[in-house]
């Protein structure tokens, strides 16, 4: 019974069409559809507010109130699964995707997506990167077998957009300005220090990473990542790797392994 209860209740507070569940009582028995319309107000208000401070450059592209009018169309469907706010909305770029009015802004999911790998980057665990120098100890010969560990925190997303600048114009990182250019661009994602660090990822640089994160010695992912993009640059993506704070372990693969 008090299951019943307790789904009537959840499913009450996401659709305004529906009537007060039964078993929802008061001292005045005709007060209670004008409360129980307060409370699920509140809770769509609440929920509103977790998504626009996620999305807060995805809102600023589409203005207050397209964003609002998507979000509670989006909150109807899709209720929180989790008391944690912070993580709520992790279907939304999917649900843009998909959202009929928002089609003629075809980069806005792919910035959703980037916005919401920020917040799983913030709270992600928490490992302190590889001095680089430990990089130094390693002969030439052994540097093609080396396999990294990268930062837990990590993401990529990749977007046939410019999806960086767009961001940065509309999250207050670089002024707003005409975009001359449209081509393909790869986010990188982490949070190494205090703050989460989102960078434009150079040429390959996103399937070098991929490779790296499967566990793939270094020859092996700058290969992939060469075969993907002519212009691929080894020492310029090897570097960023220690310049983000990526890696945080490193190890020598030894030849068996290689040639599994």
């Amino acid at each position: 019974m008090f299951t019943a209860l307790q789904h009537d209740f959840a499913a009450a507070l996401f659709d305004p069409d529906r009537k007060v569940p039964d078993g929802i009582s008061g001292y005045e028995p005709s007060a209670c559809e004008a409360r129980f319309n307060i409370y699920r107000n509140n809770v769509t208000v609440s929920l509103l507010d977790a998504l626009a401070a996620r999305f807060s450059a995805t809102q600023r592209i589409v203005g207050e109130d397209f964003f609002k009018s998507m979000a509670r169309v989006f909150i109807a469907g899709h209720p929180p699964a989790s008391p944690l706010m912070m993580f709520y909305g992790d279907e939304f770029p999917d649900f843009i995707s998909s959202f009929a009015p928002a089609a003629e802004i075809p980069y806005l999911a792919d910035v959703a997506r980037l916005e919401a790998a920020q917040t799983r980057a913030y709270h992600a665990e928490d490992r302190d990167p590889l001095d680089p120098l430990l990089l130094q100890t390693i002969s030439a010969d052994d540097l093609g077998s080396v396999r990294f560990k990268l930062h837990p925190s990590l993401e990529i997303i990749s977007s046939p957009h410019p999806i960086v600048t767009i961001w940065g114009m509309n999250a207050g990182v670089v002024p707003l300005d005409e975009i001359t250019e449209w081509p393909a661009q790869d986010a990188l994602i982490v949070r190494p220090y205090l703050d989460v660090d989102t960078r434009l990822l150079p040429p390959g640089g996103a399937t070098f990473l991929r490779s790296l994160r499967q566990g793939k010695p270094l020859a092996h992912a700058a290969d992939e990542a060469a075969a993907t993009q002519q212009d691929f640059d080894l020492a310029v993506n090897l570097a960023g790797l220690f310049s983000a704070g990526l890696v945080v372990a490193l190890s020598i693969v030894s030849p068996k392994d290689m040639t599994s």
